[in-house]
């Protein structure tokens, strides 16, 4: 099977040697994302929702990129910094954009990511058909 890796150009990608997505024939893996603009620092500071609707805009053009959809998801994982203040707010932005798709989805706190300024991160699995 052929294996294609999509870049966004982000401020890690380079720096860690990794793709922002790997399409490897029907399934597609979208790194772990963040709302980090070209300094790598979070667009949206101290705002959980506006960091997980921009980290999920940035995986929609990944996906995109890589020809699927967010329909076709069918894992997602976040990663927060403190799940009593990101927990809510993130499953609120989840479901608004997964309603009809349930993918298995999984939500776990980490000690902290990449960045001080960065609250969530998040990856994905798609598949076609």
């Amino acid at each position: 099977m052929s294996r294609r890796t999509i870049a966004s150009g982000g401020a890690w990608e380079a720096r860690g040697g990794y793709s922002r997505a790997v399409v490897v024939g029907d399934a597609c893996w979208v790194a772990g994302t963040t709302d980090a603009g070209p300094d790598g620092r979070a667009r949206h500071p101290d705002d959980v929702t506006a960091q997980a609707l921009g980290a999920f805009e940035m995986i929609e053009a990944a996906l995109s990129a890589a020809g699927f959809a967010l329909a076709e998801v069918v894992r997602t994982r976040a990663f927060v910094t403190d799940i009593d203040r990101a927990g809510e707010p993130y499953l609120a932005v989840h479901g608004r954009l997964f309603r009809t798709v349930h993918p298995a989805a999984t939500l776990v706190e980490v000690a902290r990511l990449i960045d001080p300024s960065l609250l969530i991160e998040i990856e994905v699995e798609a598949r076609h058909g």
